[in-house]
């Protein structure tokens, strides 16, 4: 409960007023002992208990009314965000996660989850009076003084984006802006608890709380979970894409939220240069995941588009937008001694009747001059390098180009970036080294889109060399040992594995694990070319560059020219053409647990208010001065009613005879 004129609670002082008339009213009366009173006295004493238990009634009521009059003048206000406190609040913090989750409607489907928790908190505001209201969003991280709560919906900051959000920094933020003000505080997070935009792993939620809790005059931490039931909601993403000669090759996936209960049909829209077509889908689960291929129109050098599903609780997740770039070739180096190896390797890499693939073979002491930052993929089967070779690999992987590293085939001291091989083993007699265990939903081994297996069972090396170094095992041997790993250096990849192409060692060359691995590693080394234009709204790589202006030049949906930096559509920065879409993780459902976010707010003593996302939940506060009015009034008239006389015994006793008188007399 928070007093909006608290200096009026002094007046509850005079609820003492009654009680000292009474005790002065006792003194004023002299005890004389008399005799014949002490019959009278005897005759009175079985009621002088009621007497006085009415009388200290009476006394507890008036004193209770004018209580409750001081209470009433204070002008209590309850809330589940302010708390209890006799002083006003000065500065209100509003944390406001502006998210793309956060567009999702409640159950009822009337109003999506940002405009909910914004009407709630300038209900709040209004019931403090003069407070000072300062925002922090999600999208910008700025803080600005807001001059009035009612305007608090029709700001360009509080509307709806595309983007993530960063708790820990926005809490940060509001640590640093309190700081430099006086007076008392709260801070307000409104959020729906995504975990993605929480990260309650990050390790600066400990620095924010302890910032925050160092301030000379702490604040109180409040947290308005925006949570509950949703609106029935699909949502369609890209997970990748690429420019194969005269096609465009998608990686799509559809998902829709809750428990999945039945098979749900649903309509893909294809966007593409002004051209529209539509296609039915049947979704028959949690989530549909498919690959499309659009052929492009002969001589077309870019251009964009985007996929979209029907609108449903949220409207921020049902658009893709793509966009494309001239078509190149896919070039991936070998590099390795001539022999049955490198012809295998040279397979894979540009398998006959595939377009778009060139590899070319070069021996490891040419390496230096023939890495090069227009290849996609470099696969490295010779002893570990050093000097200009290592420097030039390790510039490639830095600007995203993958490399898949295979054993020297002899024992070799040398290592690269602290990963090296061991000395080769060979299998026992009569034995084989065989694949027990492999990633089948991550790397080069994964299953395919559809569900299928690669067939990784059939491979058996009769040699192996095991990679050593920290780095993620993908793949391991029967015996526990790793066959494949992975290790990421800045936007590129390094991979292990274990045995090489040749029969001397194993069936590798036999292409069924060989080519998918080979192949999946070339892609993702290429994706970078195509990955230009594509990013996530608020990435570095959507940031306008010196001298560039941003143009938004698709026709989808409805823009919001004070939002343009913070919308997923088809950007022009510059000459720069680029898609923005939401960040993948704003498609994830998980909500921390109140366990979870105990931990990561250890030390600040929050209050959490739960709203379900219920369009129709109470205020966050109440004015409740009249309910202080009305009990003061009801003291009153339960004093009145113990003040009235009774009858005395000489009145009763004249009634009760008057009415035997009157009853008939019983004849015998």
């Amino acid at each position: 409960m928070l007093f909006l004129a608290p200096f009026l609670l002094w007046f509850l002082t005079a609820a003492s007023v009654p009680v000292l008339i009474h005790l002065i009213n006792r003194r004023r009366h002299k005890t004389i002992q008399w005799a014949a009173m002490q019959f009278l006295l005897k005759a009175s004493r079985e009621s002088r208990g009621k007497k006085k238990l009415r009388h200290i009634l009476i006394l507890t009521c008036r004193a209770l009314a004018i209580a409750a009059l001081a209470f009433a003048a204070a002008r209590p206000v309850v809330s589940g965000l302010i708390g209890w406190g006799g002083g006003a609040i000065d500065t209100v913090v509003l944390l406001m996660d502006r998210s793309a989750s956060m567009e999702i409607k409640p159950g009822d489907g009337l109003e999506p989850r940002r405009r909910i928790v914004l009407a709630k908190v300038r209900d709040a505001m209004a019931d403090l009076g003069g407070a000072r209201l300062v925002l922090i969003d999600s999208a910008s991280g700025r803080a600005q003084e807001i001059p009035s709560p009612e305007i608090l919906d029709s700001l360009a900051s509080t509307a709806a984006t595309d983007t993530a959000a960063d708790l820990p920094a926005m809490l940060t933020r509001a640590a640093e802006f309190l700081t430099e003000t006086s007076g008392r505080s709260e801070v307000w997070l409104a959020s729906d608890l995504q975990s993605s935009n929480w990260r309650p792993e990050d390790e600066r939620w400990a620095a924010a709380c302890a910032s925050l809790m160092a301030l000379p005059q702490k604040p109180a931490l409040r947290v308005l979970s925006i949570t509950g039931p949703t609106a029935a909601n699909s949502a369609v993403r890209l997970m990748g894409s690429r420019r194969a000669g005269d096609e465009l090759l998608f990686d799509l996936e559809i998902a829709r939220a809750g428990e999945a209960r039945g098979t749900v049909p649903i309509q893909l829209t294809t966007q593409l240069n002004g051209g529209r077509a539509t296609e039915s889908l049947t979704l028959a689960g949690q989530s549909l995941r498919f690959q499309k291929r659009i052929p492009l129109p002969a001589a077309s050098e870019s251009g964009y588009g985007w996929f979209s599903i029907p609108a449903d609780g949220n409207p921020r997740d049902n658009v893709a937008f793509f966009a494309y770039g001239p078509a190149r070739s896919t070039k991936s180096l070998v590099v390795a001694p001539a022999g049955e190896s490198a012809d295998y390797l040279m397979l894979a890499a540009a398998p006959p009747g595939l377009a778009g693939f060139e590899a070319a073979r070069v021996d490891p002491a040419e390496a230096a001059t023939a890495i090069q930052n227009e290849l996609a993929a470099i696969i490295w089967a010779a002893p570990l390098p050093a000097g200009p070779a290592a420097d030039a690999l390790q510039a490639f992987l830095t600007s995203g180009g993958h490399v898949l590293f295979l054993p020297p085939g002899s024992p070799s001291a040398a290592s690269f970036n602290e990963l090296s091989w061991a000395d080769p083993a060979e299998a026992p007699a009569g034995k084989f080294f065989i694949l027990a265990d492999w990633n089948r939903t991550d790397g080069p081994m994964r299953d395919g889109i559809a569900g299928t297996p690669i067939a990784a069972s059939r491979l058996k090396a009769i040699r192996r060399q095991i990679p050593q170094g920290d780095a993620s095992p993908l793949a391991r041997w029967e015996d526990g040992e790793p066959a494949l790993i992975r290790r990421i250096f800045d936007h590129g990849t390094a991979w292990f594995f274990g045995t090489i192409p040749d029969y001397t060692w194993s069936n590798l060359g036999d292409a069924d694990v060989l080519l998918p691995v080979v192949q999946r590693i070339i892609t993702a080394g290429s994706d970078r070319f195509d990955a230009s234009y594509l990013a996530s709204v608020g990435s570095p790589a959507a940031r306008l560059m010196p001298g560039e202006v941003r143009t938004r030049i698709d026709d989808y949906g409805t823009r919001d020219p004070a939002n343009a930096e913070h919308e997923a559509g088809i950007h022009r920065l510059g000459e720069r053409l680029l898609a923005l879409n939401r960040p993948p993780y704003e498609d994830a459902p998980e909500v921390i647990t109140r366990e979870t976010l105990d931990a990561i707010l250890n030390g600040t003593n929050y209050t959490l208010l739960d709203q379900a996302g219920q369009a129709d939940d109470p205020n966050l506060s109440r004015d409740v001065w009249r309910a202080f009015l009305t009990a003061m009034l009801l003291f009153l008239f339960s004093e009145a009613l113990l003040c009235l006389p009774k009858k005395s015994r000489q009145e009763v006793l004249p009634q009760k005879a008057a009415a035997s008188a009157s009853l008939p007399s019983n004849n015998i």
